[in-house]
């Protein structure tokens, strides 16, 4: 695999990151995840803008304009052969880089920029879930930026295999559903989708936005809520977001099934069109 490093494209093997990066060593790292088909990239632009806004609340230089991140992107998907491929998984990790010993960042910090891409498989048809035992803290300004620190995330993701599911679904410290471990979450409510509000500890997912914005569009409600875990026994129908999957059902969480439910067949179609509408953007431009 090639990679790109800080503006060079190199082997995986040749790849060398400091030993003293703060992205290795605390975590003081934020990273986007891409879902390129065929060479064109969803939603590059609303990404990089989350990247750069969270570098921004961290105090991380941005060491690229959007342009450039988007060149370096196509680039590194030649350089793979992946022009072609159906889908690829591409990631953007952005790290305040290497440092001194200890919390303080450097004054003048030389931020590491990493980007991969992988071919992706396809997204599930259905999920299985379990509410797992790590919280989300919602007080925390991590809990809203795409950071590197996700053990949280990595101990609900374990949880659920080992009790045979496919996800997670972590509540927040006060008890209120957040998020799946990787994933947005959106209940089906009678006819209106709720899902739980930026308060309660959430990424706020790029394919979150595009849902709420199409679900509106097409005149369906949707409520950003504080959801008690009780409502997803009561759901209609669940399911999760993110820019890889899209669109995924959850078909059950711990013992109960869940049916499913027409619209969400309507919403991955509207979802399909408008990933369809971008490509051609991006062919335009």
């Amino acid at each position: 695999m090639i990679v790109w490093l800080n503006g060079e494209l190199l082997d995986e093997s040749d790849a060398r990151i400091d030993i003293r990066d703060r992205g290795f060593l605390l975590g003081d790292a934020l990273f986007e995840t891409l879902l390129a088909r065929r060479g064109r990239i969803a939603f590059l632009d609303a990404h990089v803008v989350r990247l750069a806004a969270g570098a921004n609340i961290l105090g991380i230089p941005m060491p690229m304009s959007t342009g450039l991140l988007a060149v370096a992107c196509e680039m590194l998907l030649d350089a793979n052969g992946l022009n072609e491929a159906p889908r690829v998984a591409l990631r953007i990790t952005l790290s305040r880089g290497p440092g001194p010993r200890g919390l303080l960042p450097p004054e003048s910090p030389q931020p590491t920029l990493v980007i991969t891409a992988v071919e992706s498989p396809p997204p599930a048809t259905s999920l299985t879930a379990i509410v797992a035992t790590p919280r989300r803290n919602a007080l925390s300004p991590v809990s809203r930026l795409k950071a590197a620190p996700y053990l949280d995330n990595v101990l609900a993701r374990e949880e659920a295999r080992a009790r045979g599911a496919d996800e997670a679904l972590m509540l927040d410290t006060s008890g209120y559903l957040s998020c799946a471990s990787v994933a947005n979450v959106f209940l089906w409510e009678g006819g209106r989708l709720a899902t739980p509000a930026e308060d309660c500890g959430i990424l706020p997912g790029v394919t979150r936005a595009a849902v709420i914005e199409l679900a509106t569009r097409l005149g369906i409600e949707v409520v950003e809520d504080m959801i008690m875990p009780q409502r997803l026994a009561r759901a209609d129908g669940i399911f999760l977001t993110n820019s890889l999957m899209g669109l995924v059902p959850l078909s059950r969480i711990e013992t109960h099934e869940l049916p499913p439910h027409r619209m969400t067949g309507r919403l991955q179609a509207a979802y399909e069109l408008l990933l369809e509408a971008e490509e051609e953007e991006a062919d335009e431009f």
